[in-house]
């Protein structure tokens, strides 16, 4: 699972009003080489939600990324944040681990880099 998956996924739990963040757990992190884009990384940019991506690329071992978004002129500028934004952003996998509800503390278990958001019969 990307960090851009993780950064739109929450929790739908019945009667949970604070499903976003889901916090990782990891287990196991692999790196895919994926092409560079500079035109789709300058467009999701500002969809990100900034600290759930900086805190969940910190979780899975990467410090590259600043606690505070930068300017949206630093990726007309910075070729070298581009990279780092695309490497958490696309090239980091989950492969093994689960994702917790960050108000229920409900597990969501990650199995071969896929997110199991299945809610059980009492949640729905």
């Amino acid at each position: 699972m990307r960090l851009l998956t993780h950064n739109m996924l929450s929790s739908n739990i019945k009667g949970v009003t604070n499903g976003f963040p889901l916090k990782i757990q990891v287990e196991k992190v692999v790196e895919k080489q994926v092409e560079i884009n500079h035109d789709f990384l300058r467009n999701i940019f500002p969809k990100i939600d900034w600290k759930a991506f900086s805190d969940a690329s910190r979780t899975m071992g990467y410090d590259e990324m600043p606690e505070e978004p930068p300017e949206p002129s630093v990726l007309e500028s910075n070729v070298e944040f581009l990279g780092k934004f695309h490497h958490a952003l696309l090239e980091l996998h989950l492969e093994e681990g689960a994702l917790l509800c960050p108000e229920t503390g409900r597990k969501f278990p990650v199995n071969k880099g896929i997110p199991n958001m299945l809610l059980l019969e009492d949640e729905v």
